[in-house]
């Protein structure tokens, strides 16, 4: 099974990469972040002429989480618990073929010295009580999406540029260490120890063309699903193309 990740950036302007991406590379599942339209406006019909059965957390114009599949799927979640006043779309869990995944947008937190920063690490705790509970279940699970956190240096083009940024603030990075620590695997990192592997690129000052990145978007796998881990990589060949996202897929295979 291939599961690919990808921040998307408004699935109505990219439906033509995305349909490429589709055919191109045929994940079994891709979850989506950022899709920055409601559930009924989602382009179900034309992603299910490729083959693929959708799941859709929408809201208007922001956020926004999908899971597509090639094989049935099972929503187990439509928001993360532990917070009914969170209306933001961010979260979609689903079983998949025996497997648990889930499509995860995980707050920005910028500014840091607004209430976003405390609603980004908020958030984080209660992701960390969602993958405990995931956990005690002993299923594959795999948490893929957009993190919004820069783990380690080795992530970024430069951290000196992002001292003050809430994807490098140590805040985020603990949180982030925190589910690594429950006992999950970063796939891409679990089997490619290359520096300077990235995911997004600013839109500004020539970032993708200097390779100026960073990586915020991760699959983390349970013990169950590392233990499956086939392959894992980053596809650039997308970000590279005309009206691009800003950030790529990244994709681990479970035997």
């Amino acid at each position: 099974m291939k599961v690919a990740t990808w921040n998307v950036n408004s699935v109505k302007a990219r439906l033509g990469h995305l349909s490429d991406y589709l055919s191109g590379e045929a994940p079994d599942v891709l979850l989506l972040q950022e899709i920055k339209c409601q559930d009924a406006d989602f382009p179900s019909l034309e992603v299910e002429a490729a083959g693929y059965r959708v799941a859709v957390r929408g809201q208007k114009s922001y956020n926004g989480v999908a899971i597509l599949s090639r094989h049935p799927i099972e929503v187990t979640a439509d928001r993360l618990p532990g917070d009914p006043s969170d209306d933001q779309a961010r979260y979609l869990e689903a079983r998949v073929a025996g497997v648990r995944v889930a499509s995860i947008y995980l707050p920005n937190g910028n500014p840091v010295d607004t209430p976003k920063f405390d609603y980004k690490l908020a958030w984080f705790a209660r992701l960390e009580a969602r993958a405990r509970d995931l956990l005690a279940t002993e299923e594959p699970v795999v948490l893929g999406g957009d993190y919004n956190v820069i783990p380690e240096a080795e992530d970024v083009y430069d951290p000196a540029d992002w001292v003050d940024d809430a994807l490098w603030r140590m805040e985020s990075r603990r949180a982030l260490r925190r589910l690594l620590w429950l006992g999950f695997t970063d796939a891409f990192r679990a089997l490619d120890d290359r520096p300077h592997q990235y995911s997004f690129w600013d839109y500004q000052a020539g970032r993708w063309q200097r390779n100026e990145g960073i990586r915020i978007d991760h699959l983390l796998l349970s013990p169950a699903a590392a233990d499956r881990l086939a392959g894992s990589g980053i596809d650039r060949g997308p970000r590279g193309r005309e009206r691009a996202s800003d950030h790529t897929p990244v994709w681990c295979r479970l035997a």
